[in-house]
């Protein structure tokens, strides 16, 4: 136990530091009240700047304490100007001369004359414009940043002392008009009420571990004097979290071990003749996976199992797999998808393949007429409807299946927990949720612990990879000329249009708006289509079959087509905006071409580089890196960290703001064995609760 403990520290130890005199001490009474209270609350956030945060997801002050730094500005050397040689990172002292500022588009330049005794500069700083009032003539400035060609691009500033440069500043999540100083200038404010944070874990057990207390943790985090102080605050807080979360998962295979489903055998003449149906060899993985499920639905311990594949890894064939294990048994199997149009794809793919087996599939959604509803609710509450396909629609209380064995939950993500425990509510099916989300095998491992965990990591043979290229606007023309050149060759293309942060009818009508301005210019005498949400089941359908029998050439659409939509002669898309979208949702749209043996391409488009954040470049720039959906996982992991890569705030699971699972095995395994020791004792039954209340995937027994 003692050598596991020793592996399990990290190179600074928590007990390795001096004693933390100077940080401040939690008071006796917690008032958690405070760090809950609105960032209004706050110097300098009105409702300008609130909504601004709002969409970074800062809402209460302790927001800004629960987010660690993305990262900490290492120190560099202090130059003067006559020194500076190249593009090395460098600081300034420097007396401002003059100032002027002009607009390029939507980018916002500031332009300073600075010097020192040394010589002088013209220093530049991007879309800050409320500096030109303060950078007057004679004040004295500290910037930091890389000299160019142009002068010296400012990264960060200090003026009239303000610690902005400072050795060890921290790197905030961002955005465009969220700057670092406002954010580093918030936390300052936050960590007065530091002490309000509370401290869960008794001293014995902190003693034991060299745990510093949690206030002095957030403190070090946010305002370190060294890499190693900060290192050591962000494990405190980590160990908290992987804690919690192993004493979760205890609780949830307790909970699972009294359920009991029925076991489906092994498979038998039906699965045969399906294999056998099918056009194409099945991958190692694939084979695999099925061995997998074999093995768990012959036991009587209801299957949860996990099942992530990369975009075309052939989930939807072993998802199919698992149904008609169901059926060969006699019994009844679901598939339950987020959204109609995926349902509605998986129906369309499913159907076919079941159709020469002579096993009949029915879809069930919202859209579905009154009296074909009524029906098809009938043949499932006599058991006579074999496999389903629906939306929530199959969760709805008028909606009873007779002996539902295997239920397979697409895109499980974006369900809440309620809406997956009605589906097995009462019953004791098993169970196959489906991710197109690569999730690194550690993290998996971690947070869905309560799940077994099999992966498609390997597309089918005659696939290629996709080629993908960034372009800024100024060049989207010739996007737009190699995108006419594929559709003259007889191939098809998507256009996706910007992401806009409002109601889905606005969504919509930007996509209308776009499509018909296409089809006046770049696009004019192509076929173009345009689908989104806002359309009619009918609407929508007679849409994608369009595109698919090749009666239109572009589809230009919405994140709708971001799954279950398979054309395979699509061969090119044109991402707009592609800044504004995330590095999973790219990698999932990019996955809509490429699904034939053609060689298929992927062309980002974006602003001016100067204008996007840090993490929009590092996305853009890890897409064309790679198609590797597991890669750039991993590249997401570090940065969005883990808990944002799971899916949202709303989830418990996003908890997760200081564990770099790269780092912390030993931490996790040091958590797991205390998880183990603590049984029985209650620790943290609160927080156990609170995430088993929350979380996504927890507590589904």
């Amino acid at each position: 136990m003692k050598g596991t403990r020793a592996a399990a520290r990290l190179p600074v130890g928590f007990a390795d530091l001096d004693p933390p005199e100077t940080w401040p001490r939690p008071a006796s009474a917690p008032r958690p009240e405070r760090l809950a209270a609105p960032l209004e609350t706050l110097s300098g956030v009105g409702p300008s700047v609130r909504r601004k945060l709002e969409r970074i997801g800062l809402v209460e002050v302790g927001d800004l304490l629960w987010e660690r730094p993305r990262r900490y500005e290492e120190p560099v050397p202090a130059k003067r100007v006559s020194d500076l040689f190249g593009d090395e990172e460098a600081a300034l002292e420097v007396v401002v001369r003059s100032v002027s500022s002009r607009r390029r588009g939507r980018l916002k330049i500031l332009t300073a004359r600075v010097s020192d005794e040394t010589g002088e500069i013209k220093a530049t700083w991007f879309n800050q414009p409320w500096l030109e009032a303060r950078l007057t003539a004679g004040t004295r400035v500290r910037v930091r940043g890389r000299a160019n060609r142009f002068g010296f691009a400012v990264s960060s500033f200090d003026l009239e002392g303000e610690a902005e440069t400072a050795d060890f500043a921290p790197v905030y999540p961002a955005s465009e008009d969220v700057s670092q100083k406002k954010l580093r200038d918030l936390r300052s404010q936050a960590l007065a009420s530091v002490r309000d944070a509370g401290e869960p874990l008794p001293s014995r057990l902190r003693a034991a571990e060299g745990l510093p207390l949690r206030a002095d943790a957030l403190a070090v985090l946010h305002r370190p004097s060294s890499l190693e102080e900060a290192e050591t605050g962000r494990a405190r807080l980590a160990f908290d979290e992987l804690l919690v979360l192993q004493l979760a998962l205890a609780r949830v295979a307790t909970e699972r071990e009294v359920a009991s489903a029925e076991a489906l055998g092994s498979p038998g003449e039906l699965l045969g003749r399906y294999r056998a149906s099918l056009p194409f060899e099945l991958t190692p993985d694939q084979e695999r996976a099925i061995a997998e499920l074999d093995e768990d639905l012959r036991r009587t311990v209801p299957m949860q199992r996990l099942l992530q594949g990369d975009v075309g890894s052939g989930k939807t064939v072993v998802a199919l797999y698992a149904l008609l294990r169901a059926v060969e048994a006699g019994r009844q199997a679901a598939l339950m998808a987020p959204t109609e149009t995926l349902a509605e794809q998986h129906f369309l793919t499913v159907d076919e393949l079941c159709a020469p087996l002579g096993v009949r599939v029915s879809l069930l959604t919202s859209s579905v007429r009154a009296r074909e509803h009524a029906a098809l609710r009938q043949l499932l509450a006599s058991g006579d409807a074999q496999l389903v396909v629906g939306t929530h629609a199959l969760i709805q209380k008028e909606v009873e299946f007779a002996d539902l064995a295997v239920a397979v939950v697409d895109e499980q993500h974006r369900f809440g927990v309620g809406q997956r425990r009605a589906l097995v509510e009462g019953r004791s099916p098993h169970v196959l949720h489906l991710t197109a989300t690569p999730i690194p095998r550690t993290l998996a491992l971690t947070v869905y612990g309560d799940l077994d965990v099999s992966e498609l990591a390997l597309p089918p043979a005659n696939r290629k990879p996709v080629v993908t290229a960034w372009v800024t606007e100024d060049r989207s023309s010739e996007a737009y000329r190699r995108l006419r050149r594929h559709l003259d060759e007889g191939r098809q293309a998507y256009v996706v249009c910007p992401l806009v942060e409002e109601s889905e009818t606005r969504v919509a009508r930007a996509a209308e708006a776009e499509a018909e301005r296409l089809r006046g210019a770049e696009l004019r005498g192509y076929r173009v289509g345009c689908v989104h949400g806002r359309l009619k089941t009918a609407e929508r359908r007679e849409l994608m079959a369009s595109f698919k029998a090749g009666e239109l050439d572009v589809l230009v659409a919405t994140t709708v087509i971001e799954v279950g939509v398979d054309v395979a002669n699509a061969t090119i898309m044109i991402v707009q905006e592609a800044d504004r979208f995330g590095l999973a949702q790219l990698h999932q749209l990019r996955g809509r071409v490429g699904r034939g043996a053609e060689q298929s391409y992927c062309l980002l488009v974006s602003r001016p580089r100067e204008e996007l954040t840090e993490e929009a470049v590092e996305r853009l720039e890890a897409l064309v890196a790679t198609t590797d959906g597991f890669e750039l996982a991993e590249r997401d992991l570090e940065i969005r960290g883990e808990g944002q890569l799971l899916g949202g705030r709303q989830s418990g699971l996003s908890d997760l703001r200081f564990v770099r699972l790269r780092r912390d095995r030993g931490l996790l395994e040091r958590a797991r064995e205390v998880a183990q020791g603590l049984d029985g004792e209650g620790l943290l039954e609160d927080d156990v609760d609170r995430l088993l209340g929350e979380a996504e995937h927890l507590g589904e027994s």
